[in-house]
């Protein structure tokens, strides 16, 4: 089988990872809730993955590293707990749902929303309709690092740096860049950071993190059991213990402790560069085929290792089952979770072909895909 479906989750992860996890199952308690060595132990397993986040993307304190179950969960946390009824805040039509379903749950509450569109022919989000978007009663930004239907990649940097001078907050989907971009959150000027741990970061499902910035005081998604000041009624407002209500995955958190550690010694800027190459020998491979129209901006390797297509006279879901079924590789289809793109692209319909690399992956993998990908669309339909 070859796995090209990275965007959705990884699959192959450093040994390590399993053997962490399976090990926390069986020797860690619940952090925080006890005095016992089960329990101190698990504590100190969630706070050097902290440390790990923060050096990794630059947050300054581990102790505003907040564990979530995934990206998804850290943005609704974040988007919930700092947009409020009246605020104006800015977005773009290369999001994933997880970024516009809570920012629609906060317009049907009061808050206003303006939608920077992608360019039709590539897709990407251009700076400068982000930046002109922005107004004096402007709240927040919030867009994704890189798309996954794309795979285009934004420059944060300067949204970051003009958020940050006109006093607004920035908030980032790093669902698709996590692991393989480089990210310093007080360098760009990111106020809160959404990451999930199972994808670029090679960690377990379940996993993931919201990284916040100093002075942003997020009001919580989830109040409940934090192991102190249990006879106050408020939950409490310090960090991390404020947005971790309930009992974290420590056997998750372990195995991504460990994927961490595959990701700092190795560096993202190796494992991307390893990622692009894998992506761009078979984008190579198959843009210029009869039928094939291939989605994003490839101009520049800044950019995650997305190839997305449409193969004439095929529906996505068709291809995809006969990419797995003859040819045992693994891709997704549909609408991928951003139906702003789909409608910009006019592929609402009939859906994309996504393959995603890792850079587990081999090129004779990537060559095999364009192999498929040219038997198919040579056949007579």
């Amino acid at each position: 089988m070859i796995y090209l479906d990275s965007a959705a989750t990884s699959l192959h992860k450093p040994p390590a990872v399993a053997r962490a996890a399976a090990d926390a199952i069986l020797q860690l308690g619940n952090t925080g809730r006890g005095a016992h060595q089960a329990a101190l132990s698990a504590g100190r397993v969630v706070y050097e993955t902290r440390e790990k986040l923060s050096a990794l993307f630059g947050v300054g304190d581990p102790m505003r590293v907040c564990m979530m179950f995934n990206a998804t969960d850290a943005l609704n946390t974040a988007i919930g707990g700092l947009i409020r009824p009246g605020d104006h805040v800015v977005t773009t039509e290369a999001e994933h749902n997880s970024v516009l379903r809570p920012l629609y749950r906060a317009a049907q509450d009061g808050a206003e929303l303006t939608v920077v569109p992608i360019d039709r022919r590539d897709g990407r989000v251009h700076t400068q309709d982000v930046l002109d978007a922005i107004r004096p009663d402007t709240r927040a930004v919030v867009c994704a690092h890189a798309s996954n239907v794309t795979g285009n990649a934004v420059d944060i940097a300067t949204i970051g740096a003009h958020c940050r001078a006109r006093g607004v907050l920035f908030i980032v989907d790093a669902a698709q860049s996590a692991g393989a971009f480089d990210i310093d959150m007080q360098r760009m000027g990111i106020s809160a950071l959404c990451v999930p741990g199972h994808k670029g970061l090679l960690g377990p499902q379940g996993t993931g993190a919201l990284c916040v910035a100093d002075g942003v005081r997020i009001r919580p998604l989830r109040v409940g059991g934090s192991g102190v000041h249990s006879f106050s009624r408020e939950h409490p407002a310090q960090y991390p213990t404020a947005l971790e209500a309930g009992t974290l995955n420590a056997p998750g958190i372990a195995g991504l402790s460990a994927a961490l550690d595959y990701v700092l010694q190795t560096g993202v800027r190796a494992i991307h560069a390893r990622e692009i190459a894998l992506a761009r020998l078979f984008y190579e491979g198959v843009r210029a085929l009869d039928g094939v129209t291939v989605y994003g901006d490839w101009s520049t390797d800044h950019r995650a290792a997305i190839v997305t297509l449409a193969l004439d006279g095929w529906d996505a879901g068709e291809l995809s089952d006969v990419l797995m079924q003859e040819y045992q590789i693994c891709t997704r289809a549909g609408a991928h979770c951003a139906p702003l793109v789909h409608r910009a692209f006019g592929t609402e319909h009939g859906g994309l072909v996504r393959f995603s690399f890792s850079s587990f992956n081999t090129e004779d993998e990537a060559r095999a895909a364009v192999d498929a990908v040219t038997a198919l669309a040579q056949e007579e339909l």
